[in-house]
């Protein structure tokens, strides 16, 4: 077969069009076929459409071959009707040339005819034969059924008779002398009830696959009989294994139980035989009351330790056969199916008030011996499955239920908010008795009961772990309500017009500076231990936890910090603010020095007066305080120093500048006046230059007052020429010549 992928031989008559070596496909006015499209290999008698189409398809589109190959076949329709029109005479002479074609059509058809029904009745003769094959393949297939049923049967009867006489020889196998320890006759009586066991398991098997027959039916009887016979025989043996801790024995009823898959039977005869006296040893019932009698209250600590002992002694050889490797016997569970199980039981009939949370530390301790309890069963599984396991089991989950966390956290919820709104609700600040307090303590007893609040939140006897998110959420709401608390009263402090609105914030508008400074003191140490050591002993508690999750904690105590810290600057203006307003009330004499020398023939002053050592009064009585000099750092005297001066040098200045231009303007009216009248006296108009006008005299006194003013700044270590408001106080009263320099 020609190469398809070489390029057809080239024609005589060149294109009018030449083809680049990239030209694949042709162009659509070409005439002339693409390159790949060699006409000459449909002539070939080995030519293969689907080979050929195969190989074309790889590198041209099937919509372009198909369009290739209509224009060829529309090209070579044309080329067959002008060779029709050219030789047209000979086309026609064609048919005079054929003789007698009806006679050979008759010949030809007559041996297709006979080939044709002998093909057919071949073809019915064949059908025949295979539909009587596939009859026969039925009937076999529904005999081979009917035997494979009937042999099921068979085997089930066999199953059945067999296992009746194994338990007929289990009498045999019993001791004579039933109260003496024949080790030997109870192991071959175990070995005999595993066999047994083993021929259920095949019963059953048996069974399932032939349901709804009469036969089986018919041996419903037998196989209900033979089945309680082996339970009971079953769980006698076990119990007299249990009863001498024959681990062989054992060991064999357990493989016998789990054969017949009824291991709740084997749990439950461990359960009742072994570990429920036990445990009533411990925690006795008492029907008539539900108390118990003999035993330590409604506290389990000491029960446990009880339990555990007996566990160790009498329980644990079991559970080691149980967990031997590769022994079948995993499906059992014997630490949740019957020693908890029994455990809960108990508590439930002789303890209930146990699992009440009425009474949260009794509960909570009760709760975390139970925990201690169940990490202390969970050492006995041999492996991380097992304890999965065990924690899945319907009794661990129902003991878990009874234990409502979800109550408790509310009692204690209501017991540590309570504690903190009942403290708040107080009408005023309460300070710590001194004599309890130390230095580095907090003052307050709000603060003090926050502190408190805070720390129970996490406490041993307060904390459940699995709640912690509870707890972390009850602590971030304490720190909430104490700052809507503090922000709340501080406002209702700044609006003093409406009193009577503040109901519930008196001790903020009765609150004193030095009430304040309390305030001020307490944030402070809040503050430190709640981003400090309370913050370590919560990451501490929780560093089991995922490092995202202590991460997401430790961020919401430092903003729980950050939000009481940023209550500092209210609480640091709300004094500055009070101690300016003490402050303004000797300013407020100022006025009186207008009367003073307003049309008076007073000389001009020469001291300072008396109401500018009252101004800086309050403030230093403040600073020099017991209260301030204890309870703020240097750092803070020194913010409320520069605050509460500029303040008041303000207010000093803004009453000066009112009081020199209401002056003036005063002054320049009644000269308007005097001028007037003068001239209508006729009386000369010359005014000496020398002679001193009130206002003059007034600033004189003002100059002296700030001078004064200043050095009195300057006691308490301030520099009044640095304080822009005492500049302009300055501007404003100095004498021309001393306008430049500052000096007192």
């Amino acid at each position: 077969m020609q190469d398809l992928q070489s390029p057809p031989p080239p024609s005589p008559t060149p294109s009018p069009h030449p083809r680049s070596t990239t030209d694949l496909f042709g162009d659509p006015s070409d005439p002339n076929p693409p390159q790949w499209l060699n006409p000459s290999l449909f002539q070939s008698q080995n030519f293969d459409p689907q080979s050929y189409i195969s190989d074309l398809r790889t590198f041209v589109p099937l919509q372009t071959l198909r369009t290739e190959l209509k224009t060829h076949f529309t090209s070579l329709q044309h080329d067959l009707i002008e060779l029709i029109n050219r030789d047209y005479a000979d086309f026609v002479s064609l048919s005079t040339n054929l003789i007698d074609v009806d006679s050979s059509v008759v010949r030809m058809r007559a041996p297709l005819l006979e080939i044709r029904e002998k093909l057919g009745s071949f073809r019915e003769s064949l059908i025949g034969c295979l539909c009587l094959l596939q009859e026969r393949l039925k009937q076999r297939d529904e005999a081979g059924e009917a035997r494979e049923v009937l042999e099921l049967l068979l085997d089930t009867f066999h199953v059945v008779s067999k296992v009746e006489k194994l338990i007929k020889e289990l009498p045999n196998c019993v001791p004579s002398n039933g109260g003496q320890d024949d080790r030997e006759s109870r192991e071959s009586q175990s070995m005999l009830l595993e066999r047994i066991a083993s021929e259920m398991n095949r019963l059953k098997f048996y069974i399932s696959h032939a349901k709804n027959m009469p036969f089986i039916e018919n041996m419903e009887k037998r196989i209900m009989n033979v089945s309680s016979l082996l339970d009971a025989s079953l769980g006698n043996c076990l119990v007299d294994g249990l009863e001498n801790k024959d681990v062989n024995a054992i060991y064999n009823c357990l493989r016998a139980y789990a054969a017949i898959d009824n291991t709740k039977n084997a749990e439950e005869t461990f359960r009742l035989s072994v570990v429920g006296p036990l445990i009533r040893k411990v925690i006795p019932e008492n029907a008539a009351s539900g108390v118990v009698s003999g035993s330590s209250g409604n506290e389990l600590e000491e029960d446990y330790v009880k339990i555990k002992k007996y566990i160790e002694e009498d329980c644990k050889f079991l559970l080691d056969i149980s967990s031997i490797e590769n022994s079948g016997l995993h499906v059992s569970s014997f630490l949740a199916n019957s020693i908890l199980k029994e455990v809960h039981s108990a508590i439930q009939k002789g303890k209930p008030v146990v699992f009440s949370p009425g009474r949260p530390s009794v509960f909570l301790k009760n709760y975390k011996a139970s925990l201690d309890f169940l990490a202390h069963l969970e050492g006995y599984c041999p492996s991380r499955a097992e304890v999965v396991k065990f924690r899945s089991e319907a009794a661990y989950v129902d003991f878990m239920k009874q234990w409502n966390v979800g109550v408790y956290f509310s009692l204690r919820f209501q017991e540590i908010a309570g504690a903190l709104d009942s403290a708040l609700s107080v009408g005023g600040l309460v300070p710590v008795a001194s004599d309890k307090r130390k230095p580095q303590d907090l003052i307050l007893k709000q603060s003090v009961s926050l502190l408190e609040c805070l720390r129970s939140c996490w406490r041993d006897d307060v904390l459940v772990l699995s709640c912690s998110d509870k707890f972390l959420r009850l602590s971030l709401q304490l720190i909430s309500r104490f700052s809507s608390w503090l922000s709340a009263g501080l406002a209702a402090r700044k609006a003093t017009d409406n009193v009577g609105s503040n109901t519930g914030f008196e001790w903020a508008v009765s609150a004193v500076p030095d009430d304040l400074v309390y305030i001020v003191h307490d944030l402070n140490r809040l503050v430190e231990e709640v981003c400090g050591d309370y913050l370590e002993h919560i990451l501490e508690l929780l560093k089991s936890c995922p490092a995202e999750v202590c991460d997401f904690v430790k961020q919401s105590i430092l903003q729980g910090g950050t939000s009481l810290k940023g209550h500092l600057p209210i609480v640091m203006s709300a004094i500055i603010d009070t101690i300016v307003e003490k402050s303004a009330e000797d300013l407020r004499q100022l006025k009186g020095i207008t009367a003073t020398y307003r049309m008076t023939n007073k000389p001009l002053p020469v001291r300072h007066s008396p109401y500018v050592s009252g101004v800086l009064r309050p403030l230093k009585e403040f600073l020099e305080g017991e209260r301030a000099a204890t309870c703020l750092t240097n750092e803070m005297r020194n913010e409320l120093l520069q605050g509460a001066v500029l303040e008041i040098t303000q207010r000093y200045n803004d009453l000066v500048s009112e009081l020199v231009s209401m002056s003036r303007r005063t002054e320049s009216s009644l000269q308007k006046l005097r001028l007037g009248a003068q001239r209508r006296a006729g009386a000369s108009s010359d005014v000496s230059d020398h002679n001193l006008s009130d206002t003059d005299k007034i600033c004189m006194q003002l100059f002296l007052d700030i001078q004064e003013y200043a050095r009195s700044l300057s006691l308490l270590g301030l520099d009044a020429a640095s304080l822009p408001p005492y500049q302009s106080l300055w501007q404003c009263v100095a004498p021309a010549e001393r306008q430049n320099t500052i000096s007192f």
